[in-house]
């Protein structure tokens, strides 16, 4: 009994993998996660910092010093209190458009990939036709027709003009999965739509929907900068866009007051670099094939594999040579026994001899 307990109690006792070292994280996600953590400190510490960005604390263009590290904009702020309600200010819209623009592009590509038929072809019609008009026009022209624009409103019209390139990846991978075999098992099980949607087809698509949706955020954050710049960004609020619009009306640039239009624009740098860094270090974490740090191991394997069936190959021709050999010494045999019959039996003298003699 305790010989085959022996194993169980071994394999027991053995240590599990972990977890998060499975997903084998590259370098490249932790810098992305580095950049990415500290524009999200930066907005933050705006709550902390002692002087508000709206609050007057010298002139035009006082250069950094005196208690202020980056200096005075063209209002007399502090451009540091004001950088960091700007970043909180464009992290909060493109977390918004992003969640809007992700949850429209999957609902559509959900449906179309699943339902099919004339149901897909109008889904995907109505995604191809505001595909062809140029975002940044629909964004301008929804601006300019409102009233007064908030962070929420801007967030909202960013993420409903945002949506279709999202649809139409997430169609094609629903389409795929819309054909595996549990899905067929969940409808015959009586599972309705919805439950089949959320239960059995977003599962497998969920990697795909996080990639997307950090990019949504990213390309969220530069449609306000440049809805900004262009003086239709959030009235009321700081924001980067808005902080490079008036940098630029009050001639920063052409009187070197660098440190008023400098900043935001090392922000928005690393904002859309960290984003997209992320998103594409996340695609190596949920496809094995892509992961950075696999490939020296993946060559070894494969050096292996191949030794390894080199071997089996000889062993193999070395089998089919002894078989061989032996089929020969077989076969030679045979041979022999068959000219033994047909040469028949012996003669018997004996029987001759005393046949011969007289009784």
């Amino acid at each position: 009994m305790s010989t085959v307990n022996t194993p169980m109690a071994e394999e027991t006792a053995a240590p599990r993998a972990n977890t998060l070292r499975s997903f084998n994280f590259s370098g490249r996600f932790w810098v992305s996660l580095v950049l990415v953590v500290f524009v999200i400190v930066l907005g933050l510490a705006g709550l902390v910092y002692p002087t508000g960005p709206g609050e007057k604390v010298g002139s035009l263009y006082d250069a950094p010093g005196g208690g202020l590290p980056l200096g005075t904009d063209n209002f007399g702020h502090d451009v540091l209190a004001v950088l960091m309600a700007g970043t909180r200010t464009s992290l909060i819209i493109g977390l918004v458009a992003g969640v809007v623009a992700t949850t429209i592009g999957v609902t559509v590509g959900l449906l179309a990939g699943y339902v099919g038929g004339w149901f897909e072809e109008l889904l995907m019609g109505v995604t191809n036709v505001v595909l062809a008009i140029p975002a940044i026009v629909v964004l301008i022209l929804i601006s300019m027709s409102l009233p007064n624009s908030t962070i929420w409103s801007l967030a909202l019209v960013i993420g409903i003009t945002s949506w279709p390139w999202t649809a139409r990846a997430v169609r094609a991978q629903a389409s795929s999965v819309a054909t595996r075999e549990h899905i067929d098992v969940a409808r015959l099980s009586g599972a309705r739509l919805p439950g089949i949607l959320l239960k059995d087809v977003l599962p497998y698509i969920l990697s795909y929907t996080v990639m997307a949706f950090v990019l949504q955020v990213s390309g969220a954050i530069l449609a306000e900068a440049a809805l900004s710049m262009l003086g239709l960004g959030p009235s009321g609020a700081d924001s980067l866009g808005s902080q490079l619009h008036w940098s630029l009306a009050f001639q920063a640039v052409a009187s070197g007051a660098w440190w008023a239009f400098l900043p935001p624009t090392i922000v928005l740098t690393l904002v859309s670099f960290g984003f997209l860094l992320l998103q594409a270090s996340l695609d190596e974490v949920f496809n094995p094939r892509l992961r950075r740090g696999k490939r020296k191991q993946m060559k070894q394997a494969a050096a292996r594999r191949a030794a390894e069936a080199r071997q089996l190959l000889e062993r193999n021709d070395e089998a089919s040579d002894e078989t061989g050999a032996a089929d020969e010494a077989s076969d030679e045999t045979g041979a022999a026994d068959e000219a033994s019959d047909e040469a028949g039996p012996a003669p018997d003298h004996s029987e001759r001899s005393r046949a011969g003699e007289p009784s």
